[in-house]
């Protein structure tokens, strides 16, 4: 992915988040996660909605920089309506680049915007914290 594309998605998806602000969750459907960085501003929470294996509903809302908003909020458009084993290899295929090992660059899309994070070591938080939250909630779900 050329330079001003994966720019142009980040800076997109940091100025209009998709799924940006929490939802009543009256009947508690959803699971809400906080994650946030203890080295800068990011605190996000985010809320989950999963059904029979698929994952139906996320939604997020917090204080974070332009890497970590633009990634929950591309983590939040790819994920919907996909099933947690899906979800599951999304999850390890975005680690994998991140931490510069092989990955599936097609599964991954616009996440691919990431691809270079690796040049700035100490924004590789930031681009995984979304992916740390949803890590959390498979393990719990599949635990219980």
């Amino acid at each position: 992915m050329e330079r001003s594309l994966r720019q142009a998605i980040i800076v997109d998806h940091y100025q209009n988040p998709y799924h940006k602000g929490l939802v009543d969750d009256d009947r508690g459907e959803y699971i809400k996660n906080n994650t946030n960085s203890v080295s800068c501003i990011d605190n996000v929470d985010i809320m989950y909605k999963i059904k029979d294996g698929v994952i139906l509903d996320i939604y997020f809302d917090g204080e974070a920089c332009a890497i970590s908003t633009s990634a929950t909020s591309i983590m939040i458009h790819t994920l919907i309506g996909k099933t947690v084993k899906e979800a599951r290899s999304y999850l390890k295929n975005y680690e994998a680049m991140i931490e510069e090992r092989p990955y599936d660059k097609e599964l991954l899309g616009e996440l691919n915007a990431y691809e270079e994070i690796y040049l700035q070591p100490n924004r590789k938080k930031c681009a995984l914290l979304p992916f740390e939250s949803l890590k959390k909630v498979l393990d719990e779900i599949e635990e219980n």
